[in-house]
């Protein structure tokens, strides 16, 4: 996976699998300006205060945003024990607001990568009303849609189900562009909001997961796939997923496990 020299950007840079990406790109050479409410521990190039839940902030870091990239791994993310609307802003909205503004200064070539979530392997039976998110224009516009059309289940599901399809949507006009969408979709994985996701999804659930697979994810089996995503190498790879959940899903696909609900990435 060489990333040597690539200009990247990545959120979610304060604390677990946006830290490991962090740290995984810049020991293999990449310049990293990172965005996080928080500040990162890794030794980035540039650090970015940016609430992804405000757009007008995403707007202000683009505007100053120097030069131009070839990566934008977008990591950040927060669980459903928070405000419906408010994990939508920050999931979805945020993410596609600054992947679309962020689209002038990528460079040829360039890999974006969004962190999304084995939560959202439900988008088929949702698709119909995540095409009509998908066709609003706007932060505002995804606002007003939402607020409209109350989801049932947990707004953090549903927020990456937007993800993947998000990345689906978007792939072929992007390609015509230079440009390629991939994402990694995680199960449990050991960060500081891991209880915030047992709190929301269900401790038992979260629970029967690691004695499925044997333990939970750790940020840095993760970063390996983003990582990988954003290299050269993976250069005829988009509109795909990949799943690094240990085998969960493929085993409840061929009926060999099943899980009361779907897990959830942390």
């Amino acid at each position: 996976m060489n990333v040597e020299g690539l200009r990247c950007v990545v959120t979610g840079t304060a604390s677990g699998i946006g830290d490991a990406v962090a740290r995984s790109l810049l020991e293999r050479g990449a310049h990293v300006v990172s965005l996080d409410v928080k500040d990162p521990s890794a030794k980035v190039a540039e650090h970015h205060a940016v609430d992804l839940g405000d757009r007008a902030a995403i707007d202000g870091f683009v505007e100053a945003l120097q030069g131009s990239y070839d990566v934008l791994a977008n990591v950040a993310g927060i669980p459903g024990v928070f405000p419906a609307e408010q994990v939508l802003r920050v999931n979805f909205l945020g993410l596609r607001h600054l992947t679309e503004a962020m689209l002038p200064k990528l460079n040829e070539g360039a890999s974006i990568v969004n962190v999304s979530s084995v939560a959202g392997s439900g988008w088929p039976v949702r698709l119909e009303s995540l095409k009509e998110l998908m066709a609003t224009e706007s932060f505002e516009e995804g606002l007003a849609w939402f607020a409209a059309n109350p989801q049932e289940g947990n707004a953090y599901n549903f927020s990456k189900e937007a993800v993947t399809v998000y990345t689906m949507w978007r792939c072929i006009e992007l390609r015509h562009r230079g440009l390629r969408i991939n994402a990694v979709l995680p199960s449990a994985t050991e960060t500081p909001i891991l209880v915030d996701f047992e709190a929301s999804m269900g401790k038992e659930i979260i629970d029967d997961l690691k004695v499925l697979i044997g333990r939970h994810a750790q940020p840095e089996d993760i970063a390996p796939a983003v990582v990988f995503l954003a290299s050269p190498e993976s250069g005829w790879l988009n509109g795909s997923s990949i799943t690094t959940d240990g085998g969960v899903m493929a085993a409840v696909a061929v009926g060999r496990h099943t899980t009361p609900h779907p897990p959830a990435e942390a």
